[in-house]
């Protein structure tokens, strides 16, 4: 088996097609990969970090299997190995020369301005209390414990992902931070929820707040302080995108609302949210040095106006909801590593947004030492510098040298320890009847009971319990399941229905009186169990049914009940005889009976894709395109012809990371019906016979936009496959304009509109009302000055503090925060970045978290009657859009969408049963970003419209404000 190349958030195992060993087992032998990158100039370390260090030879994947294929062969013949090894040299050469001309021809706002210093964390009257407290601890540590706190120990130097040090004298514990965004990985007795697009797709916000929820107290159970998740970025951009289904849908505000109740819950149970990842990160081609066999990463160039209103939007409704951590991506924005834009975490994140918490890296985000820390990075993960398990970190014992020459200022290290203190008081982790201190009771390591602690060091020789086995997935009515089932019915989508669902558990109706049971045939292997859920590490590989996407953003399946088990369950064995044939390649040719005897054919399908660390089938992170995986088309082409004999109805049910092109085969004769049911986690087979059967009735509604083809989604909505320079360019000219947007732009008639789904029952829309209750003003309130951060004597300590302890045994790789000699300590005149010393005004659309409080004032209400005109009692998303096409003066002269989504409620209604619906529209809901005031702007001449309705294009009532 070939070893592929690992990132954080991932781990480095083997792929191929024969049978995977234990996921945390495989791990035993796994290591990364040498990768490195060159290092900002800025970056001020007393040595050079790349000393020592060999550069790696990492393989480039390209976008196609055949591509794969070839590799496989020439790996085999040694003579042409070196001929296509001096190709690739002679390729990446040109590249290189090449890039630099490519590079020149970026756009003149791929750059990011200088930023600095950090403001301080402690501004905001919510957090008040825990920085008061988070300051008497912080002046009691030492320079080593400061270190500590700031640095991860190291990738697999500890029982989590992630681990900080402690600050043992003044009972300050080390950090377990832990993947991800639908459930624990690598634990054990822990729930799979469906992923973040699904929760997207149920359009409901308790459920949105209720999953957090269980998912904090699953992580506070298990031990761990801080989440990996939710996840908002990428935003969705590209439809292909290796991680989308991480996230909750192509549309800042959707993303917002569910990132932010998300966190809510999280937090309610004492965990420390982590929003991500900040921002830009968009592909996985290319999104991390060296991965891709460049020295670096993407840059992802985007104007202010962008940043504010797409893909910052959700980030600013996390840190309004009080998020506790923010993780910066891996890529590059505007030509700077994200984790380095004092621009993007010291202007925007923290004075702008009001930011209180912590900023951590992705694993290994962080290029640069003294650079990162002036620039606002706060927390180093998982400490070990620029290549992943040698324990050569840029902070560590470079970061007290840092401090002890000068080079940092005190001030910075003070505030940065002092973010994660007030963090971990903020969300009451010092409660011991919550958490014991004691870390986590689960090893992401290995799945035996006993183990070593750290087994990245091959010191660390200490056995233990590592793995205490505790099911933390709730029992009877407090089941996480029940959520789980909950989300994963509410988030599948119908997208076409002539009259065939719901089925009947009775097979044929009473009144027909017939006399032979009716014939179910399942089909696909989308629908069976394949080898089990958790067959490949990390969940990379497609087979079986797809519960969820691949990477760091996966979990282990405790269970995962098959769609064609469910509903063979389902049916009612005494009218209704169910065969299935969970493959896509069933003997159809040599056996035609299988299809003619069926009275309806239920296709299963799917669409795979995940972190781009590992690969699968040709595809690595980003899929290649849209359309279904494994011969799906093919499949639904076959069954829908020869159903029944032609006289039998087909239903397609697809489960996919994101749009899947139907237009091959939606339209044939045979095709009655046709459901989105997204990633559903751990319940998938319930929660689709629930769909079908009509237990439940669909309310789903999409998230994005599935087009007729790629094409249709734009030209900046393609992966960029291949490098246009030695640092590629993805500029992302298209602006405000994705998904819906820029279907409504063009004028492209989209084969299902974002924010589309079908019911068993109809609704009627009636009796807008908008309510005006503030006037309108251009600009908000003038920015409120908050209160003072805390202070401290910023006086250089004593070398002593950071000197190894006399006795002290270190782990090989373990990253320690200590010096082994004072001559390490090289004092003199050390450069600050190119405009440290200019300084910043405060941004006016500042003043606290999530901005200035103007923003989330409400200016204006709407509200709506909706009816239930169906039969059955059923749920209706109600959507509400905004236009600005009626504006008039200088804002007329800006560039608006045709319709933006500002809020959405969903309401369960009985039949015959009406509601009326209210909404709130803040002062950011009715503004635009003006790139030349840097403020939120609201138009003030003409109107505002507010349309409401069932999707992005069906729209049932009109206002104005």
């Amino acid at each position: 088996m070939k070893e592929a190349d690992q990132s954080r958030e991932g781990l480095l195992s083997s792929y191929d097609k024969a049978e995977r060993t234990p996921m945390r087992k495989s791990l035993e032998n796994a290591y990364r990969s040498d990768s490195d990158s060159d290092i900002d100039a800025t970056d001020f370390l007393d040595r050079d970090p790349l000393n020592d260090q060999s550069q790696p030879a990492v393989e480039a994947y390209g976008p196609s299997r055949e591509l794969a294929n070839l590799r496989r062969v020439f790996a085999r013949r040694s003579r042409c190995f070196f001929a296509i090894l001096t190709i690739l040299m002679i390729f990446w050469t040109v590249i290189a020369f090449g890039g630099f001309f490519l590079y020149r021809k970026a756009p003149k706002d791929g750059l990011s301005p200088p930023w600095y210093p950090t403001p301080p964390g402690g501004t905001s009257l919510k957090w008040q209390d825990s920085y008061k407290k988070a300051q008497v601890l912080v002046e009691k540590m030492t320079l080593a414990e400061k270190v500590n706190i700031t640095t991860g120990t190291g990738w697999q130097m500890g029982l989590a992902v992630g681990n900080t040090g402690p600050a043992i004298h003044v009972g300050f514990p080390g950090l377990a931070l832990q993947d991800g965004p639908l459930g624990l990985r690598f634990a054990d007795n822990a729930t799979a929820f469906p992923a973040g697009i699904t929760v997207g797709a149920t359009w409901n916000k308790e459920l949105m707040y209720l999953r957090g929820k269980a998912h904090g107290l699953e992580a506070r159970l298990k031990g761990i302080n801080v989440l990996l998740g939710p996840c908002v970025g990428p935003l969705g951009r590209m439809p292909a995108g290796g991680r989308n289904w991480e996230g909750f849908g192509a549309d800042p505000v959707l993303q917002g609302i569910a990132g932010a109740l998300t966190i809510k819950g999280i937090q309610e149970e004492g965990i420390i949210a982590t929003i991500k990842h900040f921002v830009g990160n968009e592909q996985e081609h290319f999104r991390q040095s060296w991965e891709w066999g460049l020295p670096n990463a993407i840059s992802s160039n985007m104007d202010d106006r962008t940043l504010h209103e797409m893909y910052g939007w959700p980030f600013q409704d996390a840190v309004k909801a009080g998020v506790a951590s923010v993780m910066c991506s891996y890529q590059m924005l505007n030509n700077s590593y994200s984790c380095g834009n004092s621009k993007l975490l010291n202007g925007i994140l923290k004075d702008e947004l009001g930011f209180q918490g912590f900023v951590q890296s992705d694993w290994l985000a962080q290029r640069s030492g003294v650079a990162s820390a002036l620039s606002g990075l706060d927390m180093s993960m998982p400490g070990d510098g620029l290549m992943w398990g040698r324990g050569n970190s840029l902070w560590g014992p470079e970061l007290s040298k840092a401090v002890l020459n000068g080079s940092l200022p005190v001030s910075r290290l003070n505030d940065m320890v002092t973010r994660v203190v007030a963090a971990w008081y903020q969300l009451g982790q010092d409660d011991k009847s919550k958490f014991n201190g004691e870390g986590p009771n689960f090893s992401s390591w290995t799945s035996d009971r006993i183990g070593v602690i750290n087994p990245g060091s091959p010191d660390d020789h200490d056995e233990k319990v590592v793995n205490q086995f505790i099911n933390v997935q709730g029992s009877g009515a407090d089941a996480h399941s029940i959520i789980a089932r909950q989300v994963a019915t509410e988030g599948i989508v119908l997208l076409k229905n002539e009259g065939i669902l719901p089925l009947s558990k009775d097979g044929w109706p009473l009144s027909e009186n017939r006399e032979i049971n009716m014939r179910v045939g399942i089909f696909g292997e989308d629908s069976g169990a394949g080898r089990g859920p958790n067959a490949c590490v990390d969940r990379g590989c497609n087979q079986g049914t797809l519960g969820s996407g691949w990477g760091s953003g996966a979990v282990e399946f405790p269970y995962l009940t098959p769609p064609g088990e469910a509903l063979v369950s389902a049916f009612n064995k005494d009218r209704v005889y169910v065969t299935d044939f969970p493959t896509n390649d069933p003997p159809l040719k040599q056996t035609p009976v299988i299809l003619k005897q069926q009275d309806v054919c239920i296709v299963f399908v799917n669409a795979d894709s995940g972190e781009g660390y590992m690969a699968y089938d040709g595809i690595r992170g980003d899929r290649n395109d849209l359309y279904a995986q494994k011969g799906g088309e093919g499949l639904i082409v076959k069954v829908a012809s020869g159903c029944g004999d032609g006289e039998g109805s087909t239903i397609v049910v697809i489960h996919s990371v994101g749009p899947v092109v139907v237009d091959g085969w939606i339209d044939l004769p045979g095709v009655k019906a046709v459901v989105m049911a997204n990633l559903p986690g751990q319940e998938s087979g319930s929660a689709i016979a629930d769909i079908l059967l009509g237990n439940v009735n669909p309310s789903g509604k999409l998230p994005y936009t599935i087009g007729k083809s790629l094409e249709d989604y734009g030209p900046g909505a393609k992966i960029l496959y291949y490098p246009n320079a030695a640092v590629p360019q993805q500029n992302f000219s298209e602006g405000l304009y994705i998904d819906y947007r820029h279907f409504d732009k063009e004028g492209i008639q989209p084969t299902f509109e974002f924010g589309f789904g079908l019911s068993y029952t109809t609704f009627e829309y009636s009796n807008l009302v908008v309510t005006e209750v503030l006037p309108k003003s251009a600009l908000p309130a003038a920015r409120t000055p908050g209160i003072d951060p805390p202070t401290y004597d910023d006086k250089i300590p004593d070398v002593s503090e950071a000197l190894l302890p006399e006795g002290f045994r270190k782990l090989k790789k373990f990253v320690y925060p200590y010096i082994t000699k004072t001559s390490d300590i090289k004092k003199g005149s050390y450069p600050y970045p190119v405009g440290y010393e200019i300084k910043q005004a405060p941004s006016e659309a500042g003043g606290d978290e999530g901005g200035n409080p103007d923003l989330w004032n409400t200016y204006a209400t709407v509200s709506m009657d909706i009816k239930n005109t169906g039969s059955i009692t059923g749920k209706e998303v109600v959507q509400l859009y905004l236009g600005f096409d009626r504006v008039q003066g200088a804002a007329k002269e800006v560039d608006f969408p045709r319709s933006v989504l500002r809020q959405f409620e969903k309401v369960e209604l009985e039949s015959g049963e009406r509601q009326t619906v209210h909404f709130n529209l803040t002062r950011r809901d009715l503004s635009y970003w003006d790139v030349v005031q840097q403020n939120w702007v609201m138009p003030t001449e003409g109107s505002i419209t507010i349309k409401v309705g069932a999707s992005s294009r069906d729209f049932k009532l009109t206002g104005w404000y």
